[in-house]
């Protein structure tokens, strides 16, 4: 997807990947740390851990935040927004199980990131 919205060529190798999100000023961070989850349904998921945002909001110039999809904005919303204080922006799920969702729709949504 972020190669899509920023019209690179797809890395293949974490290197490559890492360079790509350095070279765009793009940060990735899990906001769940643990969790109970059966397979990868996020309806599943239970008694989470939500990662400690801080290090990340201390150490880069972090401007934006975006969710991927309706689970990982409501966990944000719950367990980070309130220490951060930084509202999210919550992007359609890039998950196979979000068919309702086109490649390119998906793609429309998610190029807010690069604006």
């Amino acid at each position: 997807m972020l190669s899509a919205v920023t019209g690179e060529v797809f890395p293949e190798e974490i290197t490559g990947k890492r360079e790509l999100l350095l070279r765009r000023g793009i940060a990735l961070w899990d906001v769940i740390a643990e969790c109970d989850i059966t397979g990868s349904s996020d309806s599943s998921i239970r008694n989470v851990v939500p990662n400690d945002l801080s290090v990340i909001l201390t150490q880069a110039d972090i401007r934006a935040i975006f969710t991927n999809g309706a689970a990982a904005s409501s966990i944000y919303k719950r367990y980070q927004q309130p220490q951060t204080g930084f509202p999210s922006v919550p992007l359609p799920s890039t998950s196979p199980a979000n068919a309702a969702w086109s490649l390119d729709r998906l793609i429309k949504a998610w190029s807010v990131i690069v604006r």
